[in-house]
């Protein structure tokens, strides 16, 4: 694929477009269909990277699995693996190799699992000799990566003892969690909270056909181009209101930032309305993968922003705090970290680069929330524009389909 894309926006977007299926809820659906021992086919499930390399491995007649930069496949497999007899070596890409699991590890090796680091101490890759947990209580910290409590939940009716999960301080990405437990209970697992603690008694899973929902993440970028476009009414197709996943808060959200959501039986259509808040609050703790998006659009609207719960974003596919701060200084939008957890824009502007190129960091998110810049700029260059196939690799196609010229 190319190593640039110059983006150049139409006049205004009138599309029809098929949205991807979740991403956070196909992999779910992988592991609890292996854990049911399932013969069922899962229905609508992502063809993405991050899914694709779950799949691979179910698949592999190897001991050795390589997620390369899929965070959700490194974690929920390391957790799956541990409680499957046998060897097994897990490894990833490069900056896989710099994301911290030992949160994980140590919570699983209390729980009775045998796992060794092969590398750095806390980072994988890992060896990982799999034998049945015998669970119990543990204590994790709630502002590590929700990724690791759903890891745990999924394997924890399989436990020997089941599992008490204490849950110390504010929650990040909860929804995450609430999707984790509400996609066990269809597979007639219960788990519940009480209080900041979850309780999985042992149990077996029952093996159903799954349904994976459409991308509530994936529409977040139609929402910033709506938002950026007059005239502009999409059709989102699959979308549900009544959804499990946390990210469909997208639509209330993007309220205050002009675009109007009206759902009908197919999905939604959004349209681009005048109305613009002086300055956008939010507190992204449970929804941080609409991060990027909304500080995006802000600057682009020229919508001052005070954004806080933003913590988990550095230990992401990048350090997307990081990111953001230097790729929107080069469209000339001065951000800055006020304390671990937030990020403002008060406003304050610098020179542009004279043709900035946008760098995506590996990391899919960057490209899909700077891309709309090109209404506002009347064109943008992003670079490595391939890393749009970890969550939505049609991205490009639809943009085409809905009037843009992209130019390699």
């Amino acid at each position: 694929m190319p190593k640039q894309y110059k983006i150049y926006p139409p006049d205004t977007i009138r599309a029809t477009v098929q949205l991807p299926s979740s991403k956070s809820m196909s992999n779910r659906a992988l592991i609890l269909n292996a854990l049911s021992l399932s013969h069922y086919p899962i229905r609508n499930l992502s063809d993405c990277e991050d899914t694709r390399v779950i799949i691979d491995a179910f698949n592999s007649d190897s001991n050795m699995f390589d997620v390369k930069g899929a965070g959700t496949a490194m974690r929920f497999l390391t957790a799956f693996l541990a409680g499957m007899e046998g060897e097994w070596i897990i490894k990833g890409s490069k900056r896989m190799h710099e994301r911290p699991i030992h949160p994980l590890v140590e919570t699983l090796t209390a729980l009775g699992a045998e796992i060794e680091y092969l590398e750095k101490e806390g980072f994988p890759p890992l060896r990982i000799k799999g034998r049945k947990l015998k669970g119990g209580e543990v204590y994790l910290s709630g502002n590590i990566s929700s990724q690791f409590i759903s890891a745990l939940l999924m394997i924890a009716p399989l436990m020997e003892n089941g599992l008490i999960m204490h849950i110390e301080k504010k929650i990040v990405s909860k929804p995450y969690i609430d999707l984790t437990m509400a996609m066990m209970a269809q597979c007639g697992v219960t788990a519940k909270w009480a209080g900041n603690d979850i309780l999985v008694k042992p149990q077996q899973y029952q093996a159903i056909e799954l349904e994976v929902e459409t991308d509530w993440s994936a529409a977040s970028y139609w929402y910033e181009l709506a938002a950026l476009m007059p005239g502009a009414e999409i059709r989102l197709q699959g979308l549900r209101k009544k959804s499990l996943q946390g990210d469909a808060n997208v639509a209330n959200l993007f309220n205050d930032l002009g675009v109007t959501t009206e759902y009908i039986e197919e999905g939604v259509i959004i349209r681009h309305t005048k109305k613009k808040a002086k300055k956008f609050f939010h507190d992204f703790v449970n929804e941080p993968d609409l991060a990027q998006t909304f500080a995006a659009t802000c600057c682009f609207m020229g919508v001052p922003f005070l954004f806080s719960g933003v913590q988990s974003l550095k230990i992401k596919e990048t350090n997307r705090v990081q990111a953001l701060i230097d790729e929107l200084k080069k469209l000339g939008f001065v951000l800055r970290e006020r304390e671990n957890g937030m990020l403002e824009w008060d406003g304050e502007r610098c020179f542009p680069e004279k043709e900035p190129a946008i760098n995506t960091y590996d990391d899919h998110r960057m490209a899909m929330s700077f891309t709309p810049g090109a209404i506002t700029f009347r064109s943008l260059i992003i670079n490595d524009p391939h890393v749009v196939t970890k969550s939505y690799p049609r991205f490009w196609d639809d943009l085409r389909d809905a009037g843009f010229i992209i130019e390699e």
